[in-house]
């Protein structure tokens, strides 16, 4: 795969182990193939990335949860940490709401779309509007609990797939290219 693209993009080894909270890992950053680009190495990082990226909270717990999935998983540190950035403002909601559809799909739920929330609450006091809130968080809850992890999980095992036979493909084309300036040479 082309390590020099992702070399360009991510941080050097002696930088990223010079950052004070990365120091804090101590020991655990050690692992050589924390910082390798090989096929397994990048694959895993892309599928935790994938997987962290999905995990309610702002980019530091994001950031956080894939750091540990890398080291936990032995693979890319900096590749792992940089895919969550897929998960964003404008991502959130269509990935959210993916994930709702799916729990319902398990969940073997038949509503077509999510519960309305602002039409039931027109002409209601407050003291209405505390359980419409909590019955509607509870509608929505239950199938987001569940399709969370399950789109989570499978965008990981996709995005693992993809990244190993996309790197596997273009070793087979190197090789193949390879093969063919050598038969003109002769």
């Amino acid at each position: 795969m082309p390590r020099k693209l992702f070399k360009r993009f991510l941080p050097s080894h002696d930088s990223v182990k010079a950052n004070r909270h990365v120091l804090r890992l101590g020991p655990w950053i050690k692992y050589p193939n924390l910082w390798h680009l090989n096929r397994r190495s990048v694959a895993g990082a892309m599928a935790a990335g994938l997987f962290a990226g999905l995990i309610p909270g702002s980019n530091p717990v994001q950031f956080t949860a894939a750091a540990l999935l890398a080291i936990a998983g032995r693979v890319n540190l900096p590749v792992a940490m940089l895919v969550t950035l897929y998960s964003n403002p404008f991502t959130i909601v269509p990935l959210y709401y993916c994930a709702f559809k799916l729990g319902q799909l398990v969940l073997l739920q038949g509503e077509d779309t999510l519960p309305s929330f602002a039409l039931g609450l027109e002409g209601k006091g407050f003291s209405e509007w505390i359980p419409a809130a909590l019955h509607w968080i509870a509608t929505v809850g239950k199938p987001l609990v569940v399709g969370l992890p399950l789109l989570a999980l499978l965008l990981a095992l996709i995005g693992y797939c993809a990244v190993d036979w996309a790197w596997q493909l273009y070793v087979r084309c190197a090789w193949a290219r390879r093969r063919g300036r050598r038969a003109k040479t002769l």
